[in-house]
């Protein structure tokens, strides 16, 4: 069941929000090759609790796994698509990329956001991957207005994707976010003509997470041994954006966006 938000509850939430793109902004800060993703972690912590909020992510049990996930912070390297805890420590080198995506729970209510960074110097075909990732979740946002359908944001993130040459990752969606970690409804990066799913009409009041997950190579997608990463199957370098988004009655409004 898909549950509207009320103004006071969007307003908490890019209160929220807010504080989470600074959370990860400075988490991002510290990204460069020796750093762990420990190291990370230990800050991501640090700073969530410091916002009087608490992470939504570590100790998460949800359907897919058969305990909770270990970390407040996923850090997914190279052929990692999400969900890679941040411990054990990995260190970081140079020409890796990683993906950072936190989410927290403040004033009882959640926002969830990502963005994926080069580690020192990366090659061209990595740094373009990076910016039309992110390129796919700006033209994705533009398409989350009341009157539009889910379809909007899928054929937006797939058409440019896959104009440059990149896979779009089927198997995994973006979601509904607020009450919880993961609402109804399923927000996919791609179309599917038989998914009437994505009819969905956009209401103010709706709250989504937005994040295309693009692959240099095939989309198709494995689970790691830990049982939580999220692998291309082709080893090939994955990238990842996410914001969570407020549908209005004027538009939206980009809940985890630092002002």
């Amino acid at each position: 069941m898909i549950k509207l938000k009320t103004a006071e509850e969007i307003k908490i939430l890019k209160e929220g929000g807010r504080i989470l793109a600074e959370i990860l902004a400075e988490i991002s800060a510290l990204v460069m090759p020796g750093i762990s993703t420990a190291e990370l972690e230990k800050q991501a912590i640090n700073l969530i609790k410091k916002a009087s909020g608490q992470p939504s992510f570590k100790g998460y049990a949800g359907s897919k796994y058969d305990r909770s996930f270990p970390t407040a912070l996923c850090a997914s390297v190279n052929s990692e698509v999400v969900h890679g805890p941040a411990t054990p420590a990995r260190y970081l080198k140079n020409g890796d990329m990683i993906g950072l995506d936190i989410g927290m729970r403040y004033k009882k209510l959640y926002t969830d956001t990502a963005v994926t960074l080069p580690v020192g110097e990366v090659d061209a075909k990595t740094r373009r991957l990076i910016e039309v990732t992110r390129e796919c979740l700006d033209l994705a946002i533009q398409q989350a207005k009341p009157g539009n359908k889910l379809l909007n944001i899928a054929r937006a993130v797939q058409i440019n994707a896959e104009a440059n040459g990149f896979g779009v990752v089927r198997e995994l969606v973006g979601h509904g976010v607020g009450y919880a970690v993961h609402e109804e409804p399923q927000v996919p990066n791609f179309y599917d003509s038989d998914d009437r799913e994505l009819e969905l009409e956009l209401q103010p009041g709706l709250v989504i997470a937005i994040e295309p997950m693009l692959t240099i190579g095939d989309w198709h997608i494995k689970t790691a041994k830990d049982g939580f990463t999220i692998l291309t199957k082709d080893g090939s370098t994955a990238a990842h954006f996410e914001h969570t988004v407020a549908i209005t009655e004027e538009g939206n409004i980009v809940i985890t966006a630092a002002e």
